[in-house]
């Protein structure tokens, strides 16, 4: 269905190509999962399919690929859009039209299928993907994950036989990614569709892939099966990891799976010491206070009425389904969103004219309540509009460095406060500061975004689906920065769908629903419980309170020789 000759692609400007020399063959009806780390290029590689690279993008693309029989070199997208169907990384970036249903309408209409095929495959869609409620919401109210199931199924309804996906899940909480998963994986079985997957969630599809392609990052490829390719491979799941470290053969791609091998582990970690708290307890001063906080969209309660304290030193991971008010609530506390009930009071010393004390950011100027409360939002693009990384990241320092010294009333800004670009190194290095922001993939805009908040050092920083295209190696670095961060004394919340990113790094857990907190806690007795937040580990081990493969190697580590042997 989808063969690769040497492939070797180029962009203009950059020293060495992004792909080379990739051979390779997807059969129809077969799900391969792409992965690799960061910027390595999946992207381009599922942009070939579909002829965006080149013929879109630019750059150079030697050797051929050919779908369906079709060379990808003298069919440009609109004349594969009837056997390809693309999901890219931004699906509000690939909207046209305003609601739901006309936008799922939308493609059929463009290839001429007729009325009634329309309304029927639209209304199949609509079930298939949990949309029927959705149907006349206008797009731009709908949430991030609500938008990533109306882009997907935007695709399906017409009928491709290739479907390329970009991060699907990146924006749905778990179980609306199972729903998502699951529906893709009928159309493989039962349709024979051939499906091209790149997603860094690995433990939500490792299990659904017939064939793994491993981007290596010098612009080979490797593929094989899935034990195969995860042995080696530069990124693996958290089941995986554990397998590893167990030294399970073969290596169990499922819970399931490893549940099955888990027993003699279970036994070992039975006398270790309790797994210790990602950061430990928090004694912090409160340094932000919000009390019965109303957010109304016309008629639509998003936030009804929440109280929340934010304590200094403490790591608070915000959960919940898609719509539940998650970002409602971030941008009500950072001051910029809209609030139409209840109060928000921060710590923090601000110019000389407003002085130490408790300010509302919602009545601050946008530099001052910066240097308060700081977020980075779901789509990173909307807070960058420089030509180049390193202007960005200039222009960040510039602002930061005028604001401490406005604060500290004209005292030189502190030498030890880390630059914008020393921050982008530790989160996503090699990016080069000519780089525009536009061209950057969706997880390498997210790391600039997040370093040029945190160049100005707010007391409070709100991380809104700060995961989306980042690999595991980058979620540790960013993990490393938050524990930074409340290690000095700082209030972390993060709004997240990705629970091995909260097993590792939240110290709290705050479950929202229909606007409402219906659960705050410890993150162990929170997720633990949870079958839909469970993260991989505690899964695999329960009963034991482990959650990840770094509690497992630490207490592996602590036990006695004669104690780390399997019975």
């Amino acid at each position: 269905m989808i063969r690769f000759d040497h492939v070797t692609v180029t962009y203009d400007g950059e020293p060495e190509p992004v792909l080379r020399d990739v051979d390779l063959r997807v059969e129809e009806g077969e799900l391969c999962l792409v992965v690799g780390r960061t910027g390595v290029g999946k992207s381009t590689l599922l942009g070939t399919v579909n002829g965006l690279v080149p013929h879109f993008t630019g750059g150079t693309l030697a050797g051929r690929v050919v779908v369906d029989g079709r060379d990808t070199a003298h069919h440009p997208p609109r004349e594969l859009a009837d056997v390809v169907g693309v999901v890219g990384q931004d699906p509000l970036a690939g909207f046209v039209t305003d609601t739901v249903e006309e936008e799922l309408a939308y493609v059929m209409e463009q290839l001429a299928v007729p009325p009634q095929v329309m309304r029927k495959r639209v209304e199949e869609t609509l079930d298939l993907l949990g949309l029927a409620d959705l149907r006349h919401r206008a797009l731009r109210e709908l949430s991030g994950g609500q938008q990533q199931r109306v882009a997907i199924g935007s695709v399906l309804t017409a009928h491709p036989r290739v479907l390329i996906l970009d991060e699907p899940t990146s924006a749905l909480d778990p179980t609306a990614a199972e729903d998502v998963l699951a529906a893709v994986t009928r159309l493989v079985h039962d349709l024979g569709v051939t499906v091209l997957l790149a997603e860094h969630r690995l433990e939500r599809v490792v299990q659904y892939a017939d064939r793994i392609v491993h981007l290596t990052g010098d612009g080979t490829v490797e593929d094989g099966p899935a034990r195969q390719i995860f042995r080696t491979a530069s990124v693996a799941p958290p089941v995986v990891d554990l397998g590893r470290l167990a030294g399970w053969d073969p290596l169990p791609m499922s819970v399931r799976d490893a549940r099955r091998m888990a027993a003699p582990l279970r036994r070992r970690l039975e006398s270790a010491p309790a797994p210790r708290p990602p950061s430990g307890p928090k004694t912090g001063d409160p340094l932000l206070t919000a009390r019965g906080v109303l957010v109304r969209y016309g008629p639509t309660v998003a936030v009804a009425g929440v109280d929340t304290v934010l304590h200094g030193g403490e790591v608070v991971a915000l959960m919940g389904r898609n719509g539940s008010g998650k970002s409602s609530l971030l941008w009500a506390l950072q001051g910029s969103g809209p609030r139409q009930g209840g109060t928000v009071k921060v710590s923090g010393t601000l110019p000389a004219r407003n002085g130490e004390g408790h300010h509302d950011p919602g009545k601050l100027a946008p530099g001052a309540a910066r240097t308060l409360v700081g977020l980075v939002p779901q789509t990173p693009t909307d807070l960058l509009y420089l030509d180049s990384v390193g202007a960005e990241l200039a222009q960040a320092d510039r602002e930061s460095a005028t604001t401490a010294e406005e604060a500290t009333r004209g005292k030189p800004a502190d030498p030890g406060r880390p630059s914008a670009r020393a921050l982008l190194d530790r989160i996503a290095p090699g990016i080069g500061d000519a780089v525009h922001p536009r061209d950057l993939s969706e997880g390498q805009k997210l790391s600039l975004v997040l370093a040029i908040q945190l160049a100005a050092t707010p007391r409070v920083v709100l991380l809104d689906e700060p995961t989306r295209g980042l690999d595991y190696q980058a979620k540790t670095a960013l993990i490393a920065i938050v524990r930074s961060l409340a290690a000095e004394g700082r209030a972390v919340v993060v709004s997240t769908h990705d629970v091995e990113f909260v097993a590792s790094c939240a110290d709290r857990v705050v479950v929202m629903a229909e606007g409402e907190v219906v659960a705050d806690g410890p993150t162990a007795d929170i997720v633990v419980s949870s079958p839909a937040f469970a993260p991989q580990t505690a899964k695999i081990l329960s009963p034991l309170a482990y959650l990840t493969p770094h509690q497992v190697a630490a207490a592996l580590a602590a036990l006695p020789a004669s104690a780390g042997e399997e019975r």
